[in-house]
C-alpha cells in the first residue's frame, strides 16, 4: 500500500514538473484591413522564467530551461500584472521573481508587450 501511495506520489510531482517546465507557447494573429486585401501577421511568444537582471523600461534578462539565460527589450507600451490580473507598477518586480513574458520577435530582438509576475520576491 505505501508503495503504490509513493509512486502514486512521485507520478504526480513528475506531471506537475513537466506542465511547469514548459517556457514558450506562440499564438499568431491574422488582422485583415478594412478593404479585405490588406493582411497582417503578428506572432505573440509566450516565455516564462526567473528574472536574473532587470531595468525597468529598458531590459529584462530570464532565467528559463534554455542553456544561456534569455535577453528581452521593452516595447513602448508594456503592461505589468500580477497572475490574478491586478496591475503593479514596474518597481515591484525583483531579481529572482518568476515571471512570464509576452513578446514580439522583431528582428534579432524580443520586444515584450507583457509581464505577469506570478512569483515576487522580497
Amino acid at each position: 500500500m505505501i508503495k503504490l501511495f509513493v509512486s502514486v506520489a512521485s507520478a504526480i510531482a513528475l506531471m506537475g514538473l513537466v506542465a511547469y517546465g514548459q517556457t514558450s507557447s506562440t499564438s499568431p494573429t491574422v488582422a485583415k484591413g478594412t478593404n479585405g486585401t490588406t493582411e497582417t501577421t503578428t506572432t505573440t511568444t509566450e516565455s516564462t522564467g526567473t528574472v536574473t537582471d532587470y531595468t525597468p523600461g529598458e531590459m529584462m534578462v530570464l532565467k528559463t530551461e534554455a542553456v544561456e539565460p534569455v535577453r528581452y527589450k521593452f516595447s513602448k507600451q508594456v503592461t505589468y500584472v500580477t497572475s490574478d490580473g491586478r496591475v503593479i507598477q514596474p518597481s515591484e518586480i525583483r531579481k529572482d521573481s518568476k515571471v512570464q513574458v509576452h513578446y514580439v520577435k522583431d528582428g534579432d530582438d524580443m520586444l515584450v508587450d507583457k509581464v505577469i509576475v506570478t512569483k515576487i520576491r522580497y
